[in-house]
């Protein structure tokens, strides 16, 4: 909620402040903050500060005859902090021809004679006057945390998608295109070099800040409060928020470890509209948040962004070391780390990452292609909904394609509705041979039947294949050559079973080579790619965990 914009009276006159400052208070409290100066330095001073504040100034009131600096000169000055206020001048009759050519060279909105009483007649109705036609024309203020950066920053967007993963209003400003943002940025210390920084509400800033001290700003909790949990989630894509929800609501101490964004691959989709109870769809950014809000709620503990690094045994206890340096000991565990999109090895695409190119991020991205082209690669859901998202801002979006249609990988009604779409165009049988660009992307070379073709490029959005987010794990959990964890009879069927198992059961359905180490979600080998399936292992895993604890 927007604070109540400020009436800022200045007078160096004790008796006609205080006067002033009383009239204004008793018709205008209800709707307005009433600030008063007793010069124009310490006015000067107080609009900086509610700059800082990012609050707005509807309406400046100063008298002309002040021995430091006169009226004109600060109502002049403020013109340049606030232009939109309204700015009225306090004057004697004997300064009036002085009020009169002020009006045209410093531009203000009215003059008052001194003394105003009684104010109901002489006060009140124009300075009601000038603040309704503030208010036509104000543009409230956005209140919440501003990102000042470069558009082409890498860093920037990394920025961008945490926030926005978390759900945290922000307002991005771009420092070369949007004037306001370079004077937030002197107004907080920093310059260019510092870019990009992070303004937060209390008017306090992080100059190019790692996700953990933005986090820590933000109050996520990144350090666990137990010495002991029952069962340690790893990983917040639904498969883990699932089994967060469920373990907390059972009685379990549980906490969930995700190392970026609530939500995992599902939480980039910008709209799934197949996950059963949601019959107009929802983002996956949405669905995560209302998951981790439900497990929250039910008692589980939530750090990020915070990454485990390590997992061993100890005394049948699993002991897991954080990326600072941390353990967490706990008696079970649920990995759900998920899969992340594939990079594409074509020339020059590492230097343009984060720059023109971008694995995910449609809704991050998606208002700076304004009526631009760009291109996805990908055929599955998550470029479909990408591709449908886009098509909103873009001039024209395409979705280039190896083989000749989209039936075999993606969701019929995802097809249907790109069909219907006129500036989305699907390009069979092609792909990216190169991308070109000095500092941001240009163009996209892409090759088609042996021919080669360059096109000019807004962006470049890859949704390619799945890698399992497991490589730190894999020498403690069999896992598959891709390396996928193997779980239950498929895991039982691997030959390096009989060497790891060492308990006279079998492994549970979703349990690993380790007993009390559980896994769910796309990470798993033989799991479907589906929010639906996901959600169902996550809590299915928990049945076992009960089991396992119980033993």
């Amino acid at each position: 909620m927007e604070k109540k914009p400020v009436i800022l009276a200045v007078d160096d006159d004790p008796q006609v402040l205080a006067a002033i400052d009383r009239d204004l208070r008793q018709e205008f409290r209800r709707d307005y903050r009433v600030l008063r100066a007793s010069s124009g330095a310490e006015a000067l001073a107080t609009l900086r500060e509610l700059q800082v504040r990012n609050e707005s100034l509807a309406l400046l009131l100063a008298d002309q005859r002040m021995p430091e600096m006169e009226g004109v000169e600060l109502l002049e000055q403020a013109r340049t902090l606030f232009p939109d206020a309204r700015r009225v001048l306090l004057t004697a009759y004997a300064d009036t021809e002085a009020a009169i050519r002020a009006i045209n060279h410093a531009r203000l909105d009215y003059y008052l004679m001194k003394p105003w009483d009684p104010p109901q007649q002489l006060l009140y109705p124009t300075l009601h006057d000038l603040l309704s036609s503030w208010q036509a024309t104000h543009q409230p203020r956005f209140q919440g945390v501003r990102l000042i950066g470069f558009q082409w920053s890498p860093l920037s967007h990394a920025l961008k998608d945490f926030l926005a993963g978390y759900m945290v209003a922000f307002q991005w400003l771009d420092f070369e295109a949007q004037p306001e943002a370079a004077a937030l940025l002197a107004r907080v210390g920093y310059g260019p070099a510092d870019l990009p920084a992070v303004v937060f509400e209390d008017g306090t800033a992080l100059a190019q800040p790692d996700r953990a001290a933005v986090a820590a700003k933000l109050g996520l909790v990144v350090q666990a409060s137990q010495d002991l949990y029952d069962v340690v989630v790893i990983g917040a894509g639904p498969s883990g928020l699932a089994a967060a929800v469920y373990g907390a609501s059972e009685g379990l101490k549980t906490l969930i470890i995700e190392r970026e964004s609530p939500g995992g691959q599902a939480g980039t989709s910008s709209r799934i509209e197949n996950y059963l109870g949601f019959p107009t769809g929802l983002s996956g950014t949405e669905l995560a948040h209302r998951a981790w809000t439900q497990a929250v709620r039910l008692g589980a503990e939530f750090l990020a962004p915070q990454e485990v690094t390590a997992l061993c045994v100890q005394d049948g206890y699993k002991v897991l070391t954080l990326g600072n340096g941390s353990e967490v000991r706990t008696r079970a565990v649920v990995l759900t780390t998920g899969v992340s999109y594939r990079t594409l090895d074509v020339p020059g695409i590492d230097a343009l990452t984060g720059a023109g190119v971008y694995y995910g991020a449609a809704r991050t991205e998606a208002r700076s292609c304004q009526e631009q082209d760009v291109y996805i690669v990908g055929g599955g859901n998550s470029a479909g909904q990408a591709a449908m998202y886009l098509a909103t801002y873009a001039r024209r979006v395409y979705i280039l394609i190896r083989g000749e249609s989209l039936a075999a990988s993606m969701s019929a009604y995802l097809i249907e509705q790109i069909g219907r779409t006129p500036n989305i165009e699907i390009l069979p049988h092609t792909q990216v041979a190169a991308v070109r660009g000095h500092d941001h992307l240009e163009s996209v070379v892409i090759s088609s039947r042996g021919q080669e073709e360059v096109r000019p490029a807004r962006a470049l959005f890859v949704f390619i294949g799945a890698r399992p987010s497991t490589e730190w794990v894999c020498e403690q959990v069999i896992c598959d050559a891709k390396g996928f964890v193997l779980t239950g009879r498929d895991l039982v069927q691997d030959p390096r079973y009989a060497a790891s198992w060492k308990r006279q059961r079998e492994p549970f359905a979703l349990e690993t080579c380790v007993p009390g180490i559980f896994a769910a979600g796309d990470s798993r080998a033989g799991a479907m790619a589906r929010v639906a399936s996901a959600v169902g292992e996550g809590s299915m895993a928990i049945k076992f965990v009960h089991q396992y604890l119980d033993e």
